[in-house]
């Protein structure tokens, strides 16, 4: 008998100052909105069965917390963070955001078992990309 163990999901929300601009820019680097769990107040971005950035206007957002909305373009309370499966997908993905309109980190991280990079999104959020090494992971 089998059975299928429960995938935990999980569900960034972030506040945005343009809807419409953020959901272009997210579609530009290869993901789906979720028409089910979007309006005109929000926006379900798939990025993976189960990583879902919840995309929110800010006076929206602002139902969902009592504290003020940090400006994501010069405060960080978060950097958020993708794996991809090669460093090929990790150069890959931050090109599209740089040329969707993200601004792009000229940091690489390479120590050699990992690879990564960093860019913005357009309301300021840092999103980074990282390929692990399987083998360093595994030892």
């Amino acid at each position: 008998m089998t059975s299928t163990a429960y995938q935990q999901m999980i569900f960034v929300n972030l506040p945005v100052n343009d809807l419409d601009a953020s959901k272009k820019f997210f579609t530009e680097l290869g993901y789906s909105i979720n028409p089910q769990f979007s309006n005109e107040d929000a926006a379900s971005v798939v990025i993976s069965d189960t990583i879902v950035a919840m995309l929110l206007t800010k006076p929206f957002y602002s139902t969902f917390t009592k504290k003020e909305i940090a400006d994501a373009s010069t405060t960080s309370e978060v950097i958020i963070c993708l794996s991809a499966e090669s460093r090929e997908k990790v150069d890959e993905l931050v090109e599209k955001a740089g040329a969707a309109g993200g601004t792009v980190s000229d940091k690489v991280q390479d120590p050699g078992f990992m690879y990564g990079r960093a860019f913005d999104d357009p309301d300021g959020h840092t999103w980074e990309v990282v390929w692990m090494d399987p083998a360093a992971i595994e030892g």
